[in-house]
């Protein structure tokens, strides 16, 4: 028998007890300390390397500021807290799927995990939960080899059956001896993530988020979706018709194919709905018995495509436009001139003038799209064809940006072409003024004609007139407008100039 001295002897000194926190630090298991607010007290060396966060940026921080989620797994997770801060006894959560957001190192985004997680209390000296220590396992590897062989459904969220865990400490010796396919599989998960199209998977009958890539967190506003339904996280999509295309195609198993298709989205908080335009399809993903658990989301923002078509249409209705008007302007020109030129060698010498200062027009109004042009000169080519003692201009120099000194050409060509058709410059007595002055960067114009024939309003507003009016409205943010006059039309021009580089 060992005698009671014996045993003190025997007993450790306090110098010789174990660093309990550096053995909290260095256990291999995730592990981490809140307080009563749920904030991050201590974490261990596993828990950061396991989340990919380091240690300082977590202390301090409410956990879920960190690492939000307003869906079901939120919802578990933090009544699993209040039950452990009001009970004072241990509460565990056997399965809890949670998304994780990736460092921007390795591609950024959100990617689920599958957590086994015991809240464990730590009690003050009154009594109640003072800390909350919380020990988590990754099993997002056996959940998915779960779902392989069972797909999703009521069983993922399940606790694990018995053996499971030893299936999970086989599976983590193996995964260690091939490295290889492990960094295969992290080199196609990125893949994904860096794709260049958007991609999303939608699982079970409420299209629940489970994978987004950052194309598609991109192109929703980077609003946080993982966990949530579609119809939760993006409601604004609801009425515009998708919503019920995903529920097609999981009912049918059918995939949907769209088309540069429309579909306004709130990209940034609180903000307007912006229009994009997409290309997409909708595929269902599908048991090996025919039934569809999913639906796989891919395509590509097709929006710039878009637009420029429309712009090229625009460009192609108004060079069509043109045309027409500047065969109506040289008839004007041939018969003004046939009428102030008896002679034929005299009126090809006046008509041939003229015709080229029209062609200078087009020159010019082709060359503002790419640099700055003097106002006085994007009026001039319009005027010049008629002769100059049928137009005065006054104003300063105004150097215009290029998009600046296009608008204002077409606009001037316009105004030009109708008072040759049937305004002042239609008759050899008509003239036409032009002033603008600028003050604090914004360029007032005035355009009046007289001595024309007499001005009624239309009865109708011609392409002409629908151009006049609307040109610099939009991103230009000016205005232009007629008044029909019984003496002359008037035009006055507001723009705000933004100058050129």
């Amino acid at each position: 028998m060992v005698a009671d001295d014996e045993l003190v002897a025997r007993a450790p000194s306090v110098a010789d007890a174990p660093d309990f926190a550096a053995l909290f630090r260095t256990l291999p298991s995730p592990y981490m300390i809140l307080d009563r607010e749920l904030r991050y007290v201590d974490v261990n060396e596993a828990y950061c390397t396991t989340l990919e966060r380091r240690r300082e940026d977590l202390i301090g921080r409410p956990l879920f500021e960190l690492f939000p989620n307003p869906g079901e797994s939120g919802r578990r997770l933090r009544e699993s807290f209040e039950r452990v801060l009001e009970s004072g006894r241990p509460d565990s959560l056997p399965l809890i799927p949670y998304p994780i957001e990736r460092p921007a190192s390795r591609g950024g985004g959100f990617e689920m995990r599958y957590w086994s997680a015991a809240h464990v209390p730590l009690l003050g000296p009154d009594g109640r939960t003072r800390y909350i220590v919380q020990n988590t396992v990754d099993v997002t590897e056996l959940q998915r080899l779960k779902e392989m062989a069972y797909g999703p459904g009521g069983e993922s969220y399940l606790a694990p059956a018995p053996g499971e865990t030893d299936l999970l400490q086989r599976a983590a010796e193996v995964t260690a001896l091939n490295a290889a396919l492990t960094q295969e599989t992290r080199g196609l998960r990125d893949l994904f993530m860096q794709a260049p199209g958007f991609m999303a998977v939608l699982t079970g009958p409420e299209l629940t988020f489970a994978l987004v890539n950052n194309a598609y967190q991109q192109l929703i506003g980077h609003r946080q979706v993982i966990g949530r339904s579609v119809e939760d996280a993006l409601p604004e999509v609801r009425e515009q018709g998708f919503v019920q295309l995903l529920q097609g195609v999981l009912e049918k198993r059918e995939p949907f194919l769209g088309q540069a298709l429309s579909v306004r989205l709130q990209r940034t908080p609180g903000g307007d709905l912006e229009e994009r335009f997409v290309d997409f399809i909708y595929q269902p993903i599908t048991h090996p018995d025919g039934d569809a658990w999913g639906v796989f989301v891919q395509g590509s923002d097709v929006t710039d495509r878009v637009l420029a078509e429309r712009q090229q249409k625009l460009l192609l209705d108004e060079l069509n436009h043109r045309v027409k008007n500047t065969l109506a302007t040289v008839q004007a020109i041939a018969a003004q001139t046939l009428r102030t030129s008896p002679e034929p060698a005299a009126f090809r010498e006046a008509f041939e003038a003229r015709i080229l200062a029209l062609a200078a027009t087009h020159d010019l109004l082709t060359a503002t799209s790419w640099r700055s042009a003097d106002l006085r000169d994007v009026v001039l080519v319009e005027l010049k064809p008629f002769g100059p003692e049928r137009y005065r201009l006054e104003g300063p120099d105004v150097a215009l940006a290029p998009a600046e000194a296009l608008t204002l050409g077409l606009l001037f060509h316009e105004l030009a072409t109708n008072a040759a058709k049937y305004g002042a410059l239609s008759v050899a007595e008509g003239r036409v003024e032009v002033r603008w002055s600028v003050e604090a960067g914004r360029l007032d114009l005035g355009w009046r004609e007289t001595g024309g024939p007499a001005v009624a309003p239309p009865t109708r507003r011609g392409f002409g007139s629908r151009l006049i009016e609307r040109s610099l409205k939009g991103q230009m943010g000016g205005e232009a407008v007629l008044e029909f006059a019984p003496q002359g039309l008037c035009c006055a021009v507001s723009l705000p100039l933004k100058g050129v580089a």
